[in-house]
């Protein structure tokens, strides 16, 4: 990820944060017959190894599984993001030399993967991954609502997937290298905008 030393984020909690914040992200693998990604959600156990493992599953259908990555895999998680308007900016009226931009937060996390079909470990990581987006459920729904025979079943078509983190990049870009001014238009911009998102992409812009 191209990353100006501006945008640069390097803070360990800033970046298990947005991890954490995702629903939803990219896994990547290049192999000899090209690039594959496959949208998923995943999760990260904190508490294995320097930087954490990212864990989720894939359909067993998907070919991406059956075919040996070449060098590590790559899990891309989104953070807020915005477009910004030129019309914002203070320097639009002293010299027009402005132009549209978006403003994002992004990570990175590389590491080697490995594929698994046991039915115990694939177990867990789907009730974790389940527990994790349903807790905030006023009754949250949980694999062993379901029948024993046919979790089992649903087990069979999905593989899992473990990546251990062996390097994390962070990109917070949030108009760092604009003026005050500018950053202020930016702010008040996206604070009045009808996009909930944005309003929160407002906040995150530095004073």
């Amino acid at each position: 990820m191209y990353t100006p030393p501006a945008f640069r984020d390097d803070d360990k909690g800033s970046l298990r944060a947005t991890i954490r914040a995702a629903r939803l992200a990219n896994f990547v693998t290049a192999t000899a017959d090209g690039p594959f990604a496959t949208p998923l959600p995943l999760f990260l156990d904190e508490s294995e190894g320097e930087h954490g493992v990212i864990y989720g599953h894939l359909a067993r259908a998907n070919p991406q599984w059956r075919v040996s990555p070449v060098g590590d895999g790559l899990a891309i998680f989104m953070g807020p993001d915005a477009y910004v308007t030129p019309s914002w900016y203070a320097t639009k009226q002293e010299t027009g030399k402005v132009v549209p931009t978006w403003n994002y937060v992004a990570v990175h996390a590389h590491g080697p993967v490995e594929f698994f079909d046991d039915p115990g470990r694939l177990l867990e990581v789907v009730n974790r991954l389940t527990d994790l987006h349903e807790g905030e459920r006023a009754s949250p729904w949980a694999v062993s609502d379901a029948p024993p025979d046919f979790v089992q079943a649903q087990l069979r078509g999905i593989v899992g997937l473990r990546m251990p983190i062996a390097r994390l990049e962070g990109k917070r870009k949030m108009s760092q290298n604009r003026s005050a001014a500018d950053r202020a238009g930016v702010a008040a911009g996206l604070a009045s905008s009808e996009r909930e998102s944005d309003r929160g992409v407002a906040s995150l812009i530095p004073s």
